[in-house]
């Protein structure tokens, strides 16, 4: 008797499913199809990127080849087209050695270009204050204090990745401009910060000797 029971459920079961097949079929095979459509799409674009991903690594090891060899305005335009072209990952970097290229050949069209990197927002922030760094870098020798302070004061808080750097190049500025107050407040400042590197630190030592006695109290 059971028998005939389970039966009649297996046959139940079926009717139900099969109305529910002429009533949803259409729909179970587009999600099927959109499914297997998704993935393979999915799929082609990692493939994609992983492609143009190789493509700007080799372009910019070439490219960094050219500047290996002082070909500057070669390495420089290199650069540049993995900048126009590559996934932003490469065209930040290619364009941060873009910069350093030109300013290899004119250290003003250096500053400019380094310039415009710290002040495009679509930049990560590490790379825009890098870029802020390596303008303060090429005119450190030339600009007023006034003008690096503008310029590297904003890199130079607690925290910031690159502080020390800042701070040196800061006190530098101040020493060049006599400056003797400033000077020992950059000194001060990398001397208290316990991870100044410890080259730095002795450079900062060194600089705070040529400082007036009074300045050192």
């Amino acid at each position: 008797m059971s028998e005939i029971f389970n039966e009649i459920d297996e046959e139940v079961r079926r009717e139900r499913l099969k109305k529910l097949w002429d009533k949803y079929s259409l729909l179970i095979i587009i999600v099927a199809v959109l499914f297997v459509a998704g993935v393979g799409g999915w799929r082609g674009y990692q493939y994609l990127e992983s492609k143009k991903a190789a493509e700007a690594g080799a372009a910019f090891t070439a490219a960094a080849e050219l500047a290996d060899q002082n070909k500057h305005a070669e390495a420089e335009a290199a650069f540049n087209k993995v900048a126009a072209t590559a996934p932003a990952g490469y065209r930040n970097l290619a364009r941060l050695r873009a910069a350093a290229e030109a300013a290899a050949r004119d250290p003003q069209q250096g500053v400019k270009l380094f310039d415009a990197i710290a002040a495009d927002r679509s930049v990560p922030s590490q790379d825009r204050d890098l870029a802020t760094l390596r303008a303060g870098q090429l005119l450190v020798d030339t600009a007023g204090y006034n003008d690096m302070v503008q310029r590297l004061e904003p890199i130079s808080g607690p925290g910031a990745i690159y502080r020390h750097t800042a701070r040196e190049m800061l006190a530098l500025s101040a020493w060049r401009a006599n400056n003797v107050a400033a000077t020992r407040q950059w000194v001060e400042q990398i001397n208290l910060d316990p991870e100044t590197p410890t080259s730095l630190r002795n450079r900062a030592e060194v600089l705070q000797a040529l400082l007036p006695p009074a300045a050192k109290s």
